[in-house]
């Protein structure tokens, strides 16, 4: 099943293996479980886990040539990720760290703007980003939550230590696959979660529905999931969500403003007042009064009920200054400057092209950086300097001189490796993992997270649009 001596990670931090070719802890128990199997049965096994991602419906959504969209299976390796809960201890301190001084933030930067103005940064790189919204200055909101739900996406460097790479804080995803690996995973290998006493998943839900309901002030509230429709490529997860949480997923056209000021949804038997809105639409389409004029998506008079307070939007509109990856470089300093900590994660060294030092060393040091645009996601627009083309670095350049404000460069992190089942073996392959984290009248961190894997050998994209792959993460106590 796996020669350890032929087994390489390429000089990565491999979850599994260490340099001298030995099982960590706890790590050994799944592979002879593995190799007691014969062919046979472990063709039984991949059927079972494809069988079972087929029948429980979960797919992701790929956009092709022409506009078509094409749903796809779920791609998931078999073997976890493993991490130990007095590891994941430490990450989940951090992870509430972090979030808390962002969320203080995104309040001060519409409010007082204290950061902004204590020299720390050029103010510029919020009050004229497009994601600064002045229809959110003199909000105040409960608890100071503004991304209520986030996603933050660590790597594990050569070290061994795992480092943040990026917030993500408007319209987070992942999550749902996060919990249906679970579920996948216990149908196929229940015997080995006995073995391991793998710590749950599953109450994300639960503690989802509870940030939501202490949001609002009613006892009983009025919740809702505002997708786009069944066309979004994050479709699967806002309707598996819903269904979760025992809250009606709507689009736009669900809902209404009426007379009085407050959000409605339209039922058979009359309106219902809504009193949570748990939104997947990105700012511009939320509401066409205050945004984008064309937006059919989101509904009319929306943003204007949120600021009289009639109505709670999660995440909070313009929660995005905080998700640009030129403000991730300064979120060392708000934790010190917020919450009078210091940093339990660690930032990437973070090179803003808008500085001009910074853009020199760019420059300078193409090769060996990681350049960035600054609100782009699902790893599109990223450019690795070792690997790009002569004519692709004249190109990148030449935007990135153009509008120096919309690129971040950083160093090249060598992703930790993971061994992942290809075509009848096994080979290691590089993993990201984004845990889930809530915020709100409690804060919570999932135990665990969404481990994304890219499929393809040397490839450092983990992205399922762009042919990644996932894992399901155990934390385990021994």
């Amino acid at each position: 099943m796996i020669d350890l001596e032929k087994y390489s990670s390429n000089g990565s931090f491999d979850e599994f293996i260490t340099d001298k070719k030995k099982f960590r802890s706890n790590r050994s128990k799944i592979f002879k479980y593995l190799q007691s199997l014969s062919k046979d049965e472990l063709n039984d096994v991949i059927a079972a886990k494809d069988n079972a991602i087929r029948s429980m419906g979960i797919t992701f959504r790929v956009y092709g040539e022409k506009n078509t969209i094409q749903d796809k299976l779920w791609p998931l390796d078999f073997i976890p990720r493993i991490i130990l809960m007095s590891e994941w201890k430490k990450i989940s301190e951090g992870l509430i760290q972090r979030c808390k001084a962002l969320n203080m933030f995104i309040e001060d930067c519409y409010n007082e703007k204290s950061f902004l103005n204590s020299g720390f940064m050029d103010p510029k790189l919020i009050l004229n980003s497009p994601s600064y919204l002045k229809e959110c200055e003199g909000m105040k909101l409960k608890y100071s939550a503004w991304a209520h739900i986030c996603g933050t996406d660590l790597v594990r460097d050569k070290d061994g230590k795992f480092y943040v790479l990026e917030d993500n804080l408007r319209v987070p995803s992942g999550v749902s696959y996060m919990i249906e690996n679970r579920m996948v995973m216990k149908r196929v290998f229940p015997e080995l979660f006995n073995d391991y006493g793998v710590l749950p998943v599953d109450e994300y839900n639960s503690k989802l529905y509870s940030t939501l309901a202490s949001l609002s002030e009613s006892s009983n509230p009025e919740i809702v999931l505002l997708t786009p429709g069944v066309y979004n490529s994050a479709y699967f997860e806002h309707s598996y969500l819903a269904q979760q949480l025992g809250i009606e997923l709507v689009e736009g056209s669900d809902l209404v403003i009426e007379r009085d000021g407050y959000l409605y949804k339209k039922t058979i038997s009359g309106l219902v007042k809504v009193d949570v809105v748990y939104r997947r639409i990105n700012d511009d389409f939320l509401d066409p009064k205050a945004w984008n004029k064309n937006s059919t998506l989101g509904v009319p008079g929306l943003i204007k009920a949120w600021k009289e307070k009639k109505v709670i939007i999660v995440n909070a509109p313009g929660s995005g200054i905080a998700d640009d990856k030129a403000i991730y470089s300064f979120v060392p300093e708000m934790i010190k400057f917020y919450l009078n900590e210091k940093p339990i994660l660690n930032n990437i060294k973070t090179y803003l092209c808008s500085n001009e030092q910074d853009l020199n060393y760019v420059l300078e040091n193409f090769k060996d950086l990681v350049i960035k645009p600054v609100n782009e996601s699902g790893g599109y627009g990223i450019v690795i300097g070792r690997n790009a083309s002569n004519n692709l670095i004249k190109k990148t350049i030449k935007k990135i001189k153009e509008n120096p404000r919309n690129f971040v460069a950083q160093p090249f992190i060598t992703l930790s490796t993971g061994p992942t089942y290809m075509s009848g073996d096994i080979d290691s392959r590089y993993m990201d993992l984004r845990p889930f984290i809530l915020s709100g009248k409690n804060d919570y961190v999932s135990l665990g997270g969404l481990t994304r894997v890219a499929l393809k050998k040397g490839s450092y994209i983990v992205n399922s649009s762009q042919g990644g792959g996932s894992k399901d993460t155990w934390i385990v106590n021994k």
